[in-house]
């Protein structure tokens, strides 16, 4: 199994999680972080780092959330989504945007 980071963390993007990763599975986007599942070893501790509540054993993705298992797949294997291993200051807007759902639209992949 891996971890899988869902709609939460776009526009927020908090790296507080990859701090506490002992493998380094984060890979970082525009505006999103997402889990390499080639790399996860399935510790849990980047779970109550994370302030937005974004990531989830995949076995408990939400179900409206489920799309994001393969979306974490894909953009962790894309070009440009390089790993990032050291916390980095949130975007400016983070806090605006932590609480607003269907953020799938601006996620930029």
């Amino acid at each position: 199994m891996t971890h899988v980071v869902t709609e939460s963390c776009i526009r927020c993007k908090y790296t507080d999680c990859v701090d506490v990763c002992p493998v380094d599975c984060f890979r970082e986007g525009p505006n999103m972080l997402v889990i390499d599942p080639d790399e996860c070893i399935d510790c849990a501790v980047c779970i109550p780092e994370c302030p937005v509540n974004a990531i989830y054993a995949e076995e408990d993705v939400p179900s409206d959330q489920l799309a994001f298992i393969k979306i974490n797949v894909d953009l962790a294997r894309a070009p440009g989504w390089k790993s990032i291993t050291k916390r980095k200051a949130a975007p400016d807007d983070a806090d605006e945007w932590k609480e607003k759902p269907g953020k799938i639209a601006q996620l930029i992949r």
